[in-house]
Order: structure tokens, then C-alpha cells, then sequence
């Protein structure tokens, strides 16, 4: 009671602290003078709207701070509650033992996350944004009228004296823009074009110091600076100094933004500023993403983080520029959906035209802006598609040119709030030429000077860099770092899907080669587990005086070119599998080098760090002392399991556990015994989690006897499960078992199991059904109870202490859960679907995604082959099917594992044309046209489906999971690779790919 009212004290000292703040806010509004961002005496319309945007912001924080104030006396009641709850019930489960019952923990110890604070943070933060892209999408026609010049847009008028008080500043910003990998490899696009145009970047701009240049790409740039000699590096750096070049992002590449994790991210980040802070001492401060396909507002979270202060973004959906460019919220602040305030507020600017090519850049009418793209001048190798090409400045035609060009300035400043103006001024693989150098830069400042010293055209023209311009728009605006954000609006959502024109929505990317995205996800997390286990040995061979022995150096540039493997995967033709074949290979033949040198790493790292005598350690190159479990044969191989001989020479098992959740496999490294471990006559499992939490998981490995014991670190028994290793779809093999078993370990822990070959094991044996045309009268195996019938529209049954699920006893797919908590019933049902292609000159690709209506059914001659397993560990069904072979599995534990099924499809469609092949979950949710998907594995973005869109434009990213719900349950679909979702009446369409997790 009296723990309540201190609770009720707190409660309503902290209302009052917050309604004082807001009386303090309007009375300080209510008597400042609003400041204008434009000149003293001009436009004072303007002043008097600002002044009204200030009040309604004013308002829209009061009425925040109503419901701030709501939850918090909310949260009281409910926090005394639970205080009241927890000195009811003070007992608490510890963990630091390992019996075998504690591999098996009750759902009482899963942590519990209240709805109703996820529900606070969302509507809050909905509150608090100006723009909600929700709400745009909802309210877009989505048409596209002819809008002449501007095909997408709308004709742009303005009045000639708009400028006179105050003159139009124009910078622009020559760039090139470098993939590294896309129609050729990385390492062809260097020697073909990318050190060319950054050895004329050194020599162009030192011949005049108004022209400017900036870089992106610090994958080409370190390639390039570790070839160059000193004078040129010194070159650079002044350069720099002087503001003349400036890196913008500077991460190792220009990120896809909708298939790569929040780690990868983050990683090809460092990796870039580290390089840079490393030999340049220079970190960059805006942002530039220009050419990846829709724009995830994770990265505009990462970049604030990173300290930046200022973004541009390109491909967004050509109604949204449309849209924005009326409303002039081309400029915006970007804020987080779940952001309260404004912390997470960051300066963007939207591009507001079809590309970043030069005749987009301009200004509205791509025919005008052409003839100022001086590489297309008469004679070259390039020409404008509207012919007629650009002319030579001169005195004779620099009047006339200028005032085109001028024009086309205005134009597009009239887009925007202030009279700075942006103009970028290049393309992919631009300035490789010395000649395009000069025919840039010697023309255009011939028209800058004109229009410089012509004062009655009200103009300021130059060269600048991103940063150049975003300095005097924040001038321009009266905005500092500390100053209000009111001048411009502040947009909350993400750019997803993009549209360049028509119905070409980019959602075909999203699953495109998707084996390569898986690869991705299972570098990503060797790399995790590499990295510390390095550290941690590190700091071991220090300790104990064995840095001499130990690889550090090596390992450490293995360490390093993997980062970096890894990031040149998250470049936007890479991860997105739009690049040609070739370069394919060769992005995977980089991530598969990488995955084989980190497991060099982890087997040298975990090598040191389980020896209890330190002083015995020796590091051999010939003979390892550690090899790992899993092999894969080649970069386009899938891995497979070596089998553990219990009778031959003691070895020791390592096990990695992914850093994706939910995982596609496991991973092994196998050690040879030393004398410092004991009981040699065994075979030993270290597995290691790299994550920092506490982990039961299900772990299986393969060995060559079902006479196994299992052994906790704890040396006491661990319940084991025998499983069959199958040669196809009905024959077992007996060269080896798959063991399963659920294995305990601490945060960034280590553990060692013993296994044991015994003359009589306690494991419990699997038992199969297999379902099929004809039941063939064979003699009984000699191991497991293997039955086999005919196909029954009986349904198949599995079940755990959560849920039931029914499965057809024709197809073997899910039919139907039930939960036994609440004891109800849910229509959940897979099916497999065929997707066309438009009959249309465009066709579905690596990029688009063009069906040609509804998806087809996937039709089966031949009922497929069912095989269904009982076991005490898990129990599953698989259904082998033409195309695809597809297994459901239900765990028998406790935790998240055995509240869900593991889902995974192996798919073969290379023998199809113009056809995709999707899984199709359908339920009886009612969850109408609402459906959520996370952004990077990082938040959750609500999504609505449009029935005034088609089908490709219904389709959203998802990197970890999507989910539909109604009142009463929702049906959650975790994934261990990016891949795309479409939401249906009641249901979801996914791409399929190897592993999903199916919650309730």
C-alpha cells in the first residue's frame, strides 16, 4: 500500500512537471516573434502561414503530451499491480545449473512483452510526425496523366521576379556514380573504368579550385589509394582540405536497403568510416543513395547515428515524387516511427525526377536538360535519345544557353521551400575520360560566369559538393543544429515498393536468387561468431604469453577481407541478385572464400580458448587441431553434415549458432582430444552461442552409431532423439544418424557434451509413416519402426504441449492448428501457387515482378510422397513434390522453439520458364487489408494492402518476418533470409525459400 502511493506521488509529480513545460512553450510562442526563414519585407503570406504551422505544432505537442501523460498514469497502475504480483510470488528459476530438467524450461521464464506498451509507442510516435506515409499511400490515386515535359509530374510556372529580393543559389555536383559489380565483375569495372575517372579526379580538380567532385564507394576507393604513390595521396588530402572533394556516406558501398540485415549494415559502415578516419582522417557527414531500389528509413536511423546530419534519397515511386513535389515536402526531417520526439530526425532531401542521369537532374523537361550533358556532345560515343544534342558554350551562344539552362533552375526550385537549389551533374561510371573532365567542367563555367555577372537574372551558379549545398539550405531556412525542424516537415514510413513508371513495381528483387541471400545471412553470422571468439583468444594469447605462436596477424586480415566480402555483398546489384550471372559467381565465390577462411578462424580461436593448460598450446598449420563439422563443396553447393565416427580418434565437435534467428542449420567444428580434456575414449561437441542471450536450442549432428550416449557440460545425461538419414525420399541410410538434443548455454558461452558409443543406449528411436501410391512389401529395417500405407483422407497428426496440427493425408500440407492454451481451432493452410508472367514486351526479372494475373495452383499428377516422423525431440512431415521438397517441423520443447513450426522448402524450378513458384499461407484471421513486415530485422512497419494497386505493388520486403493479426491471434512468419511477402484476404504470399518459422 504504501509502495502505491509513492507510485501515485511519482505520477502526478511528473504531470505536473510536464504540464509547467507546456505553459513555458506557449507563453514563449505566444510572445517571440516568429522568425522567417526568407528576407526582412518579402512575402509576409509567408511569415503568417509559418506563424500558423507553429501554433498547430504547439497544439500537436500538447495533445501529445495528453497521452504521454495517459500512459504514465497507465504504467503506474500497472507496474504497483505487478509489484503486488511479484511479492505474491518471489520465487525465481536459476539458470546457472545445468540439469537436464533445465534444458527444458518452463514458458513462466520466457520474458513477456506487453501489447499495450508496443501499442504507446506506435501511436505516439504516429502523433508526433507531420507526414505519415500510411496516410500518403492511402490517399494517392496512383494514376499517371500524361504531365507533359514532366511526363510524371505536372507543368511548372513561376514569375520572373520570384527572385528579385533574393537570388536563386545553384550548386552542382558532379559525381560518378560506381558499382562495384553489376554488368561486369568488381574487379573489371576497376581496370575498365573506376581508377581512371579517381586518377582525372586528381588532376582535373587542382586545375581549378572551383570545381568540385565527390566519392561514395570506399570499396573502389581503398583499391585505388593502395596503388597510388605519395604525391597523389597528398594531393587527395588537400583536395579535401580545401573542400574541393568530398566522400559522402562512405560506406564500403551504397547499401541495398531492403534485403540486407541491420547488422551487415552497420558492419560495411564501420568498415567505410574506418578506412577513412584510418588514412584520410576525414569522416563524412551526409548522406547519398541514389540508385538503391526503395529507401528503408533503418538506414536514415543508422546515418543519424553515425552522426550525420543531412541525406538524399533517388528511387522512390514516381506518385510519391509527384506528390511531394506539390506539396513542396520534397525536404523533410526523417523520424522514426517510434520516436516520441525528435531525436531521430535527420535533414533529407528527395530527388524529385524520374533518375540521377543528367537529363533528370536539372530541371522538369529531360529534352532541355540533355543538351547540357556535354559528354553527349556531337562526335562522342553517347547522344541524347530526343536528338538534339547538347552545343559547345561560346560567346556567341552563352546568352541563350543560359537562360535554357536558367530555366530550368527555376523550375525546379519551385519544387522546393527555399531558393537553394541542388543539381547534380553526372551518371554511372562517369568522368572515366580526361576529355569529359574538360567538356563538364569548361562549359558549365562558362555558363556560371555569365549568369554570375549578369545581376538582373537573380542567380548564383556554382560547383559545390552535397555538404556545400546543405550548408546553405540550412543557412537559407534558418536552421541550426539546435534549431526547430518547424520549416520543414517531418515524414515518418518508408519507401517501399518502388515504382519507376507504369505498373513496374520492383518487388521481383526482393526474391531474387535467393540462395545467394541465404548465403548472406549465413556469412553474416560466422563472421559474429569469428569476431568474438578472436577477441577472446586474443586476449588468452596475451595473457599466457603465446602472441607468438597464436596467427593474430593472419587471422586478422582474414577477419578484415571478410568484412568486406560480406559488405560488398549488401551493394545494391548484389544482394538484390540483379546483376549479370557471371558476376554472380563471382560475388559468391567471394562469400564462399570468406565463409572458409572464418571457419579457419574460429578453429584456431576456439583451439586456444578450451585448453585449461594454456602453456600446452602450439598452433600447427599441417595438422589443425580443429575441423569443422559441415562441408560445402563449392559457392552454388548447399552444405551437408560430416558424419562423427565414434570409433575412430577422439575428436571434439564445435557448433556455431547463428546469429539470425530463427537459424537455417547449424554449423560444427570438430577438435582432436587433448590431454588436457578427459575421458579420450569420446567424442566431444563444443558449441559456442555468440548471441547475448541465453539460449536453448535444438541442436542435431550426424554420427556413424544409434548406440549414443550424450553428456551434459555438467556430465549428466541429455535426453537424446535417433533420427533416420534418408537416401531420397523412402530409404534409409545406415552409414549414419542424425542425434538431436536441446542444448543449454549462457550469453557469448561455451560448452563441452560428451558422446559416448555404448553397448545399450537409453536414445529414443524416431518412428516414420510413409504415404504412398503403392506400399511395397519389403522386410522391416533393421533399426527403426518404419511404416508404410497408402494415401488416406485421414488427416496426419502432430502435436506438442502447445498445438496440434492437422496435415492432409493426400498433399501432407498443413490444414489446420490448434492451440491448446485457449483450446481454439485456426484454418491454417499452405498450398503451393504458380506465377506467370505478362504477355507484354516487359516481362518479369531480376528486378520486376510482372504476373500475369492471380497465381495458378500448383497442380500434382502424382500425389507426392509423404514421410512422417514421430520423435521424443521433434516430429515432422515432409511432402516431395516435383519442385519443391517441403517439411514442416514440430519441436517437442519449451520456449519460442516449441511454440512454432520450422518451415523450410528446397526449391528446383530450373527446368521452368517464366514462372515463379510461391507458398501461400491462408488462414481465418480476419486481418482485412493490414499486414506488418520488418525493416532490416530491426522494426516492424505496418503495411496496408490496395485494391486500387496491382498485385507486384502489394508486395513488401522482409528481411526477418512479416505477420497478419486480428483481435483474437496472429499468425507470424519468421525467415532466416530477405525475401518478398504479399499480403492476401486472410493470408500471406512468400517467396519460398529454405527455412521459415511459422508462430501462432
Amino acid at each position: 500500500m504504501k509502495l502505491s502511493r509513492q507510485f501515485t506521488v511519482f505520477g502526478s509529480a511528473v504531470f505536473c512537471v510536464v504540464i509547467f513545460s507546456l505553459y513555458l512553450m506557449l507563453d514563449r510562442g505566444h510572445f517571440d516573434q516568429p522568425k522567417s526563414p526568407r528576407r526582412e519585407g518579402s512575402f509576409p503570406k509567408g511569415q503568417l502561414s509559418i506563424l500558423q504551422e507553429k501554433i498547430d505544432h504547439l497544439e500537436r505537442l500538447l495533445a501529445e503530451n495528453n497521452e504521454i501523460i495517459s500512459n504514465i498514469r497507465d504504467s503506474v497502475i500497472n507496474l504497483s499491480e505487478s509489484v503486488k504480483d511479484g511479492q505474491r510470488n518471489p520465487d525465481a528459476i536459476n539458470f546457472s545449473q545445468g540439469s537436464v530438467s533445465e534444458l527444458f524450461p518452463s514458458a513462466s521464464v520466457l520474458l513477456a512483452v506487453d501489447s499495450e506498451d508496443c501499442l504507446f509507442a506506435s501511436k505516439s510516435g504516429r502523433h508526433g510526425s507531420g507526414v505519415q506515409m500510411l496516410d500518403v499511400y492511402d490517399i494517392l490515386p496512383f494514376d499517371n496523366p500524361d504531365g507533359g515535359v514532366w511526363k510524371q509530374g505536372f507543368d511548372i510556372t513561376y514569375n520572373e521576379n520570384e527572385w528579385d529580393s533574393e537570388p536563386l543559389q545553384v550548386f552542382v555536383v558532379p559525381h560518378s556514380h560506381n558499382d562495384p559489380g553489376w554488368l561486369k565483375t568488381f574487379d573489371d569495372y576497376f581496370r575498365d573504368q573506376t581508377q581512371h575517372i579517381l586518377n582525372n579526379m586528381v588532376i582535373k580538380l587542382q586545375e581549378d579550385n572551383r570545381r568540385k567532385f565527390m566519392w561514395s564507394e570506399i570499396s573502389y576507393f581503398s583499391k585505388w589509394w593502395e596503388g597510388i604513390d605519395s604525391q597523389k595521396r597528398d594531393a587527395v588530402k588537400r583536395l579535401l582540405k580545401d573542400g574541393q572533394f568530398e566522400i559522402v556516406t562512405g560506406g564500403w558501398v551504397m547499401p541495398d536497403e531492403a534485403s540486407p540485415h541491420y547488422f551487415a549494415l552497420i558492419d560495411q559502415l564501420i568498415e567505410g568510416h574506418q578506412w577513412l578516419e584510418k588514412n584520410l582522417g576525414v569522416k563524412p557527414k551526409s548522406g547519398w543513395a541514389i540508385d538503391p531500389f526503395g529507401h528503408s528509413p533503418t538506414m536514415a536511423y543508422l546515418l543519424k547515428r553515425a552522426g550525420f546530419s543531412n541525406m538524399l534519397i533517388q528511387r522512390v515511386h514516381y506518385s510519391v515524387k509527384k506528390y511531394f513535389a506539390a506539396q513542396k515536402t520534397l525536404e523533410f526531417f526523417w523520424r522514426q516511427n517510434w520516436d516520441l520526439g525528435s531525436s531521430t530526425d535527420i535533414l533529407c532531401h528527395m530527388m524529385p525526377f524520374y533518375s540521377y542521369d543528367v537529363p533528370h537532374t536539372c530541371g522538369p523537361d529531360p529534352k532541355l536538360c540533355c543538351q547540357f550533358d556535354f559528354k553527349r556532345l556531337p562526335g562522342g560515343r553517347v547522344s541524347c535519345p530526343w536528338r538534339v544534342p547538347p552545343e559547345a558554350i561560346h560567346a556567341g551562344n552563352v546568352q541563350h544557353r543560359a537562360w535554357i539552362i536558367l530555366d530550368q533552375y527555376r523550375k525546379k526550385s519551385k519544387l522546393f521551400r527555399t531558393k537553394v537549389l541542388l543539381a547534380p551533374l553526372g551518371d554511372d561510371f562517369r568522368y572515366s575520360e580526361s576529355s569529359e573532365w574538360d567538356q563538364q567542367y569548361q562549359n558549365y563555367q562558362k555558363l556560371f560566369d555569365y549568369m554570375n555577372s549578369h545581376p538582373e537574372w537573380h542567380v548564383k551558379a556554382q560547383f559545390g559538393t552535397l555538404s556545400d549545398y546543405f550548408e546553405a539550405l540550412r543557412k537559407e531556412s534558418n536552421l541550426g543544429e539546435k534549431s526547430s525542424n518547424s520549416f520543414f516537415p517531418v515524414l515518418s514510413g518508408d519507401f517501399f515498393t518502388y515504382a519507376d513508371r507504369d505498373h513496374h513495381y520492383w518487388s521481383g528483387y526482393f526474391t531474387s536468387r535467393p540462395f545467394y541471400k541465404r548465403l548472406d545471412r549465413v556469412l553474416e553470422s560466422y563472421l559474429r561468431a569469428a569476431e568474438i571468439l578472436y577477441s577472446l583468444a586474443l586476449v588468452q594469447a596475451s595473457k599466457y604469453e603465446k602472441m607468438s605462436v597464436f596467427p593474430s596477424v593472419d587471422n586478422y586480415k582474414l577477419l578484415t577481407e571478410a568484412r568486406r566480402n560480406l559488405g560488398l555483398f549488401q551493394h545494391h546489384d548484389a544482394i538484390t541478385g540483379t546483376s549479370k550471372d557471371w558476376v554472380v559467381v563471382d560475388y559468391g565465390t567471394r562469400l564462399f572464400h570468406s565463409i572458409m577462411n572464418l571457419k579457419k578462424v574460429i578453429i584456431d580461436s576456439a583451439h586456444i580458448l578450451i585448453l585449461k593448460d594454456k602453456s600446452a598450446y602450439n598452433y600447427d598449420t599441417s595438422t589443425p587441431f580443429l575441423k569443422m563439422d559441415d562441408v560445402q563443396s563449392g559457392q552454388d553447393s548447399l552444405p551437408h553434415k560430416t558424419v562423427i565416427k565414434l570409433t575412430s580418434q577422439p575428436r571434439l565437435a564445435v557448433e556455431i549458432f547463428p546469429i539470425c534467428f530463427p537459424s537455417p542449420d547449424m554449423t560444427f567444428v570438430c577438435i582432436h582430444c587433448s590431454s588436457s580434456l578427459s575421458a579420450c575414449n569420446a567424442k566431444y561437441l563444443l558449441i559456442y552461442n555468440p548471441m547475448e542471450q541465453e539460449r536453448f536450442s535444438v541442436v542435431s549432428v550426424s554420427v556413424n552409431s544409434p548406440r549414443v550416449k550424450l553428456l551434459s557440460p555438467l556430465g549428466k545425461p541429455v535426453t537424446v532423439q535417433i533420427s533416420a538419414v534418408w537416401n531420397g525420399a523412402t530409404t534409409v541410410s545406415h552409414e549414419a544418424y542424425q542425434i538431436s538434443f536441446v542444448a543449454h548455454l549462457p550469453p557469448l558461452g561455451l560448452g563441452v557434451y560428451q558422446l559416448l558409443e555404448v553397448q545399450s543406449s537409453e536414445a529414443v528411436l524416431a518412428e516414420y509413416n510413409i504415404y504412398m501410391r503403392k506400399s511395397r512389401q519389403e522386410k522391416p529395417d533393421r533399426l527403426f519402426k518404419i511404416k508404410e500405407m497408402e494415401y488416406s483422407v485421414d488427416n496426419i497428426i502432430l502435436e506438442n504441449t502447445y498445438m496440434k496440427l492437422w496435415f492432409s493425408g493426400m498433399s501432407g500440407l498443413l490444414e489446420k492448428i490448434s492451440t491448446k492454451e485457449d483450446g481454439k481451432n485456426h484454418q491454417i493452410k499452405v498450398e503451393f501457387a504458380w506465377y506467370g508472367t505478362t504477355s507484354n514486351r516487359d516481362k518479369s526479372g531480376a528486378y520486376l515482378f510482372l504476373p500475369d494475373g492471380d497465381a495458378k495452383p500448383y497442380i500434382f499428377t502424382d500425389p507426392p510422397t509423404i514421410r512422417v516422423a514421430h520423435g521424443r525431440i521433434f516430429s515432422e512431415v515432409v511432402c516431395f513434390f516435383n519442385h519443391v521438397t517441403h517439411t514442416m517441423r514440430l519441436y517437442k520443447v519449451q520456449g519460442l522453439e516449441g511454440q512454432s513450426v520450422e518451415v523450410s522448402s528446397i526449391v528446383d524450378i530450373r527446368g521452368e520458364y517464366n514462372r515463379e513458384l510461391a507458398m501461400r499461407i491462408s488462414s481465418d484471421i480476419n486481418s482485412e487489408n493490414k499486414f506488418f513486415t520488418d525493416l532490416n530485422g530491426y522494426q516492424i512497419q505496418p503495411r496496408l494492402t490496395m485494391s486500387k494497386l496491382p498485385l507486384q505493388a502489394n508486395i513488401y520486403p522482409m528481411t526477418t518476418m512479416a505477420y497478419i493479426q486480428d483481435a483474437g491471434v496472429r499468425l507470424t512468419l519468421h525467415s532466416a533470409q530477405s525475401l518478398g511477402v504479399a499480403s492476401l484476404k486472410n493470408g500471406i504470399d512468400v517467396g519460398t525459400d529454405l527455412v521459415q518459422h511459422l508462430c501462432r
